[in-house]
């Protein structure tokens, strides 16, 4: 019998191969969510979304945006209240946070979740938070480019109804401007131009400033939007809440022949106002629309947006390919190669 002899020098090389490097599992964004007209940041249905965020993306921090801490004050803030004010108080609250803040960068990096009019306001909050930084922004059913109307309100609902009481004739006044939610995104058409009117131009408390509509444009608000990595924003198909309902696209909709004046049409967008254009050249500006009326949410439309666009950051904490030396020294090369192999197929399945 012949034994094969291998020379010796074999035992002692280093063999050299490329393993997975797996790091500590990235932690996923914090989630800023904002919730619309007449209800709360403590509301069952508010929360349940956010328990779906973190159950796709464990561990996810939520931070449930309000302006007062208090149920029934939380809800009176959406019909009554300076916006500009209200948005402020937002920013500095959110910035005393420490959950989130970002350890390695000294910044707030999160997504957001806006629904009905919290979408807008969560933009606004982009547009002029110092020190916060969007990555994906989604809004459902909200009103970027205003409202044509101001919805009936139901039957009991004393605080909407003295909202409308006030706004009805006299929207453009100072003190609805500067005192009532919904006026300070209500938007009259100039339907010759296409363009704001002149009285929402004049006198708009809000909207016409955070939409860039103004002769002077604030340069910040372009370049806080275009950082966005991801803006997508759904529409109801069967929205009767939102007038226009196109609005949550930015659209324009002329009030006498009911002409839909898509966002890439627009003025607005060709010139560029407030860099909605960039995201669409880089492919990041996203119409969605889903079926049902005004807030009707579909789980499985959740679950997709939220997989696709919320979670850690894009190629953080993946497996790495890197260069490592393994040492044979005094070892069989059966056993070394033997061992070489356990060490990366362990390293790859807890890189899956």
């Amino acid at each position: 019998m012949r034994l094969l002899v291998l020379p010796a020098a074999l035992s002692v090389l280093t063999y050299t191969s490329a393993l997975p490097s797996i790091s500590t599992p990235p932690k996923p964004l914090p989630l800023l969510i904002w919730h619309g007209l007449g209800d709360t940041h403590d509301a069952e249905g508010l929360h349940s979304v956010g328990s779906l965020a973190s159950e796709i993306h464990p561990h996810t921090y939520t931070y449930y945006i309000r302006i007062d801490d208090d149920s029934g004050e939380d809800r009176k803030a959406t019909f009554f209240g300076n916006l500009t004010a209200q948005v402020e108080k937002v920013c500095e609250d959110i910035q005393a946070d420490p959950k989130l803040l970002d350890p390695t960068t000294g910044t707030i990096r999160v997504d957001a979740l806006g629904f009905s009019q919290g979408g807008q306001f969560l933009r606004g909050l982009v547009q002029t938070c110092e020190g916060l930084s969007v990555r994906s922004l989604v809004t459902f059913g909200s009103q970027h480019n205003g409202i044509a109307e101001l919805k009936a309100c139901g039957t009991w609902d004393l605080l909407c109804k003295g909202a409308l009481a006030l706004a009805r004739g006299n929207i453009w006044s100072a003190y609805v401007q500067s005192h009532v939610i919904p006026a300070q995104y209500f938007r009259s058409v100039n339907d010759t131009t296409g363009l704001g009117s002149q009285s929402y131009l004049d006198n708009s408390g809000w909207l016409a400033d955070i939409n860039n509509e103004l002769p002077v444009k604030n340069s910040t608000y372009k370049k806080r939007i275009s950082e966005l990595e991801n803006f997508v924003m759904f529409i109801f198909k069967e929205d009767t809440t939102v007038i226009p309902k196109e609005s949550g696209w930015f659209a324009e909709v002329n009030g006498t022949d009911g002409k839909i004046t898509e966002l890439r049409e627009r003025r607005m967008f060709k010139e560029d106002w407030l860099g909605l254009r960039q995201l669409d050249e880089k492919g990041v500006l996203v119409f969605e629309r889903t079926r049902g009326e005004h807030m009707q949410l579909d789980e499985e439309v959740l679950r997709r947006t939220f997989g696709r666009y919320f979670g850690p950051e894009k190629g953080v904490g993946k497996a790495s390919v890197e260069e490592e030396s393994v040492e044979c020294v005094g070892r069989s090369w059966v056993a070394c190669f033997g061992g070489l192999l356990e060490t990366a197929r362990g390293r790859w399945h807890a890189g899956l």
